[in-house]
C-alpha cells in the first residue's frame, strides 16, 4: 500500500515537474526572442545614430574635397569597440574607402550574396538595417546614402540623387553572446524556481491528499474485509472532506443494507429449511454448493459433508438414476423431471420425483441446476390405485370385445366338432371321409389355438403387472395395443391402422404402464369414431420419439382440452375419468409429454412425446 501512494506521489511529481519545466521552457523561448530583437533593436537604433554621425562628419570632408582627412575618418571611427567595418562606396558600388583592407571576401556588387539580403526586396520593403550573415562571421549591416545636396553639384552633376553610400557593420555575435548570457541566467533561475516550487507542490500534495486518500483507502479495505464500523475521519470542507463524508454515509448505508441481507437470507434459509422437499443446488460440475435441512436428511450427511462434494459421491447416494436429470438438463438446457426409488434408513422404499430446472447467467449460459426432490411415495401408492380402478374398466370394456371375438371362433370350432360327430355315427364305416374329419378337425385345432391366443393377451393386460423401468420396444407394445383392441373395434365396426417405420424404435417407460397408455389411446379413439371410420396409431423418430393416434370421430372442443387431463373428468357417459390423467403422469415421470390437437367435427389427434435415449441404451434389456 506504501508503495502504491509512494508511486502515486512519484506520478504526481513527475507530472507537475513536466509540466512546470515544459511551461519555463516556452517561456524562456518566447523571452529569449523578444530579448534579441529588443537588442537587435538597440543595435540598429545605435548603428544608425552613429552612421548619420558618421556621414555628416564625411559630408563636410567631402565638400573640402580632402581625401587623405576622409581615409583618416575612416579608419577612426572603423576601430570602435562594436563596428566590424566601415565602408564607403561611390555612386558605381565601388568602395572607395575602408576601415579593413579589401580583399576578395569584400565584394559589394549588386549580385553578389551580402548585397542581395538587402536588394532582392523591393525598394520600399528594405530596412536601413539587416543581420547578414559574411564569411567573417554575423554583422548588423546598417546603409546610410550619401545624398546629392546643392554644394555638392560642382563636383557631381545635379542629376545624380545618390552620390555614394556609407556602409557601417556592427559585430552581431557580441549581441547574440550578450543574450546569451543572459538567457543562461534566466534558465539558471527558472530552474531553481522550478524545483522549490515542485518540491512545494510535492509536499502539498503527499500531506493535504495521498495522506488523506491513504486513509481513505485504508477505510476502504478494512470495510470490504468486514470491519462494517470502521470510518474515515473527516477534517476541512474542501473536496476530499466531501469525499469522505460520503464515504461514511456509504458505509452506514452499507451496514444497513448487509443487516437486510443477513435478515432476508436467514428468512430464506428458515422457508427453504421448512420445506419439506428436498432442494439442492448444483454448479456445471454437479458439486454441491446449498441443500436444505431435507436433502440432507434424504443424503443422511451433515452440511460440512455435503457442500462442495459431487451428488454421485454421497454415501448411501440419494439418486440411483440411470439417467441423472442433472446432466440431461447441463446438456439441453431444458427443465428434466424424473422418478427414481430411494432406499430410506429402515430399508424401505421411497418413490422421488426429481425436478431439475436450470440457472442461466446474465449471459445467458447454464450457470447452477436446481434439483427439488418431492416425496410422492402416498402419491403414487394413490396413482396405483387409481390406475387399478381404470384398468378394471378397461378390462369391461374390453370384456364385450372380447366375448365377440371368441364367440366367433368358437362357433367354428363347435361346427367342426359337429361334423366329426356325425361322421363318426355314419352307420357303415367305409362310408366314414377320413379327409373330412381331418380338415374339420384341423379347423378346430387352429380356432382353439387362436382362442388361447386372444385369452393370454387379455389376461396379461387386466394382471397389469408393472415391471422395473427399462428400454421398451414401442413396436412390439403398439402391435400388442393393437392386438388388445382389435375385438373392441371390430364390434364398433372401426378399422386400425397400424403405421410403423421399417427399424424397431425404443423408448425408456414401463412396459404395463406404456401398454395401458396406448390401449388408453386407442380405447378413446374408437369410442369417439363413427362405424366405418379408420383410427390411425403410428410413430417414428426425429429429436424424440413421438407416437401419433388420429381418429375421424366428433372431435374436442377448445374449452374441454385442458381439463380432459384432470382426474375424475369425462366427455363420455360412463367414463372414469382416469385414463388421461393417468397416461399423462406416466409419459410426464419418463420426461415426456402428450399433446393434443383437435377440430370439433373433424376428429382428434394425440402425439405422445418421448425423450431420445442415448445409442448406447438401446441395447440395454428390459428388465
Amino acid at each position: 500500500m506504501k508503495l502504491r501512494f509512494a508511486s502515486m506521489a512519484v506520478g504526481l511529481t513527475l507530472g507537475v515537474t513536466a509540466a512546470v519545466v515544459g511551461a519555463c521552457t516556452a517561456a524562456a523561448y518566447v523571452y529569449s526572442q523578444h530579448h534579441l530583437k529588443s537588442l537587435l533593436d538597440s543595435a540598429r537604433t545605435s548603428a544608425l545614430a552613429e552612421g548619420e554621425l558618421i556621414r555628416t562628419a564625411l559630408e563636410h570632408q567631402m565638400l573640402d574635397n580632402d581625401g587623405s582627412l576622409i581615409a583618416e575618418m575612416i579608419d577612426r571611427f572603423g576601430k570602435q569597440a562594436r563596428v566590424e567595418q566601415l565602408v564607403l562606396l561611390d555612386r558605381n558600388g565601388v568602395a572607395r574607402y575602408s576601415s579593413k583592407p579589401l580583399t576578395q571576401d569584400n565584394d559589394f556588387q549588386i549580385g553578389s550574396p551580402t548585397c542581395q539580403a538587402c536588394h532582392r526586396d523591393p525598394p520600399d520593403r528594405r530596412a536601413s538595417s539587416r543581420i547578414i550573415e559574411t564569411k567573417g562571421g554575423t554583422v548588423l549591416r546598417t546603409v546610410i546614402p550619401i545624398r546629392n545636396h546643392e554644394e555638392c553639384h560642382r563636383c557631381h552633376g545635379p542629376n545624380q540623387r545618390i552620390n555614394g553610400v556609407l556602409m557601417l557593420d556592427y559585430n552581431a555575435g557580441e549581441v547574440r553572446a550578450a543574450m546569451a548570457r543572459d538567457l543562461r541566467w534566466m534558465v539558471g533561475g527558472t530552474g531553481a524556481l522550478t524545483f522549490f516550487i515542485v518540491g512545494a507542490i510535492f509536499m502539498v500534495v503527499r500531506v493535504s491528499i495521498l495522506r488523506r486518500l491513504q486513509r481513505l483507502e485504508s477505510a476502504a479495505r478494512l470495510l470490504s474485509q468486514g470491519d462494517l464500523e470502521r470510518r474515515v475521519p473527516v477534517e476541512g470542507s474542501d473536496t476530499l472532506a466531501w469525499l469522505g463524508r460520503e464515504f461514511n454515509a456509504m458505509a452506514d448505508s452499507l451496514v444497513g443494507l448487509v443487516g437486510e441481507v443477513r435478515t432476508e437470507r436467514e428468512r430464506l434459509e428458515t422457508v427453504i429449511n421448512s420445506i419439506d422437499d428436498g432442494i439442492v443446488v448444483l454448479d456445471s460440475e454437479r458439486k454441491i454448493i446449498a441443500a436444505n435441512d431435507a436433502f440432507l436428511l434424504r443424503a443422511a450427511s451433515s452440511r460440512e459433508q455435503v457442500l462442495g462434494c459431487c451428488c454421485y459421491e454421497l454415501e448411501p447416494g440419494p439418486c440411483n438414476l440411470s439417467d441423472c436429470p442433472t446432466l440431461e438438463c447441463l446438456r439441453s438446457g431444458a427443465r428434466q423431471v424424473r422418478i427414481c426409488e430411494r432406499r430410506t434408513g429402515n430399508d424401505k422404499v421411497a418413490w422421488e420425483e426429481i425436478h431439475a430446472s436450470p440457472i442461466m447467467d446474465q449471459n445467458g449460459r447454464l450457470a447452477l441446476v436446481v434439483e427439488v426432490w418431492r416425496d410422492i411415495s402416498e402419491r403414487r401408492a394413490a396413482e396405483a390405485k387409481l390406475a387399478e380402478s381404470h384398468r378394471l374398466a378397461s378390462v369391461g370394456v374390453l370384456a364385450s370385445g372380447f366375448s365377440h371375438e371368441l364367440n366367433t371362433p368358437l362357433a367354428t370350432v363347435l361346427t367342426c366338432i359337429e361334423g366329426i360327430l356325425r361322421e363318426g355315427r355314419a352307420p357303415h364305416e367305409g362310408n366314414i371321409d377320413q379327409a373330412r374329419i381331418r380338415e374339420n378337425a384341423s379347423i378346430a385345432r387352429d380356432q382353439i389355438l387362436r382362442c388361447r391366443s386372444i385369452t393370454q393377451h387379455f389376461l396379461r393386460f387386466s394382471r397389469g403387472q408393472r415391471q422395473q423401468r427399462g428400454i421398451v420396444d414401442l413396436n412390439e407394445s403398439i402391435m400388442a395395443a393393437q392386438r388388445l383392441v382389435d375385438p373392441t373395434a371390430c364390434a364398433q365396426s372401426v378399422r386400425i391402422r397400424v403405421q410403423l417405420p421399417e427399424n424397431s424404435l425404443h423408448v425408456r417407460a414401463d412396459d404395463a404402464e406404456l401398454q395401458n397408455l396406448l390401449v388408453n389411446l386407442l380405447l378413446n379413439a374408437i369410442q369417439a369414431s363413427r362405424p366405418g371410420s379408420d383410427v390411425v396409431i403410428g410413430a417414428k423418430a426425429d429429436k424424440c420419439v413421438l407416437v401419433r393416434v388420429s381418429d375421424e370421430g366428433c372431435g374436442i372442443p377448445a374449452e374441454y382440452r385442458q381439463k380432459i387431463f384432470e382426474p375424475f373428468f369425462s366427455l363420455r357417459e360412463g367414463g372414469t375419468g382416469l385414463g388421461l390423467f393417468l397416461s399423462l403422469n406416466a409419459v410426464r415421470s419418463w420426461g415426456g409429454d402428450i399433446l393434443v390437437e383437435s377440430t370439433p367435427g373433424n376428429g382428434s389427434v394425440f402425439e405422445v412425446v418421448f425423450p431420445a435415449i442415448h445409442p448406447g441404451l438401446e441395447t440395454e434389456a428390459t428388465p
